[in-house]
C-alpha cells in the first residue's frame, strides 16, 4: 500500500465530494491597490455549516494556483477562497510600479477585504449561500503568502531598529496553514535585507493555533542559513503549533503549487499526498474539532514503515 493510500485507509474523513468553483468573483479594491481583488471561490456542491479557508499563494502566481491543495479541500468540506495579489504575472504589473513596495501590505489587506466581503462571496457560487459557517475561518498559504497570512494569526514585522510594527491580527481568524514560511530577518542575505525589508518578522505573538510545513532541502537564496530557516516560525513561536518536515522536499514541497508546475523542482505525487491529508486533518481539526481524524493521520505518520516526514508538535 502507498504513502497516500495508507493515509487514506485510516482517515474515514478523506472520503472526497464533487466540488464547484467560480472565478472571477469581484471585490472592491481597498484604497490605494488601483485595482480590483479578483478571487476564486471553490466549495463541495453538498454539505452545510461549511467552513473557510482563504488560500493566499506565492510570488507570482494567483487564484488559479495550488489546485492540489484547493480542490482537496473543498472536496473535503471547506470553501476555499484564493485571491489573485497584485504580484500575481496575470496582473503584469512592473517592478517600478510605484505599488511595488507597498504590496506586501496590499496582500495583507486583500486577505481582510476577503473576510470583509465573505457575504458577497458565499453569494456568488449557486445554491451556497446559507450552507457556510463564516465564523469558522482558516488562513494558509505558501512562500510570500504563508508570510502574508501569518500576520493575521499574530506575527509581527520588526521596524528597522528591531521594534515590533503594527498588529495586524485578526480575530476572525482561528486557525492556520503555514507552508514553506520563511524564517527570522537576522539571516537574510544582503540583498534580501535591502529589497524586502518586510522579511524581518517576530514569531512571539503568533499565537493562533497553526500547522507548519517545511521541506529539509528548501534552500533558499535570500538567506544565508539552510533549510533549517524555515523551521524558525515553530521555534520561535508560542503554542498550538505542529511542524510537519518534510523529507527531501524543496520550496514547492513536492509540488503544492501544481501539476507540472515549472517551479517544482522536486516532484513527488507522494508527498503532495502527505501535504493533502495532514493539512485536511489539521483544518478539520481546528475548525470542526476532529481530534480523532487529527490523531489518525498522525498515528498513520509515525507508523509508516518508510515515512516522507515527520510531525511534531507543542
Amino acid at each position: 500500500m502507498s504513502h497516500s493510500n495508507a493515509l487514506i485507509a485510516r482517515n474515514p474523513a478523506d472520503a472526497a465530494a464533487a466540488v464547484v468553483s467560480v472565478k472571477p468573483v469581484v471585490l472592491a479594491a481597498p484604497g490605494g491597490r488601483g485595482a480590483d481583488l479578483q478571487v476564486r471561490v471553490s466549495a463541495p456542491v453538498t454539505g452545510n455549516d461549511l467552513p473557510v479557508v482563504v488560500l493566499s499563494h506565492g510570488f507570482g502566481s494567483s487564484m488559479d494556483g495550488y489546485a492540489p491543495l484547493a480542490d482537496h479541500w473543498a472536496a473535503h468540506g471547506f470553501v476555499v477562497v484564493q485571491p489573485s495579489h497584485l504580484d500575481s504575472r496575470t496582473l503584469g504589473i512592473p517592478a517600478e510600479d510605484p505599488r511595488t513596495p507597498r504590496i506586501w501590505r496590499h496582500r495583507i489587506e486583500d486577505i481582510t477585504s476577503v473576510l470583509d466581503g465573505l457575504d458577497v462571496l458565499e453569494a456568488s457560487v449557486p445554491r451556497l449561500a446559507g450552507r457556510v459557517d463564516q465564523s469558522r475561518v482558516a488562513v494558509a498559504g505558501h512562500s510570500w503568502g504563508a508570510q502574508t497570512v501569518s500576520t493575521l494569526l499574530g506575527a509581527r514585522v520588526l521596524d528597522a531598529d528591531g521594534t515590533p510594527g503594527e498588529d495586524m491580527s485578526d480575530p476572525r481568524v482561528t486557525a492556520g496553514v503555514l507552508l514553506a514560511l520563511t524564517g527570522l530577518g537576522d539571516d537574510l542575505t544582503p540583498f534580501a535585507a535591502e529589497h524586502f525589508p518586510f522579511m524581518r518578522p517576530s514569531f512571539a505573538t503568533m499565537a493562533t493555533p497553526a500547522l507548519i510545513v517545511a521541506g529539509d532541502r528548501d534552500q533558499s537564496r535570500l538567506s544565508t542559513r539552510g533549510p533549517d530557516w524555515f523551521t524558525d516560525p515553530y521555534t520561535h513561536s508560542p503554542a498550538d503549533k505542529s511542524l510537519l518536515t518534510l523529507f527531501g522536499a524543496e520550496h514547492s514541497l513536492g509540488g503544492i503549487v501544481g501539476r507540472e508546475v515549472a517551479e517544482t523542482t522536486d516532484e513527488n505525487p507522494a508527498r503532495v499526498a502527505l501535504v493533502q491529508h495532514l493539512t485536511t486533518a489539521f483544518l478539520r481539526k481546528a475548525l470542526l474539532g476532529d481530534e480523532a481524524g487529527w490523531k489518525a493521520a498522525r498515528t498513520a505518520l509515525e507508523e509508516d514503515p518508510a515515512p516522507l516526514g515527520e510531525l511534531r508538535s507543542k
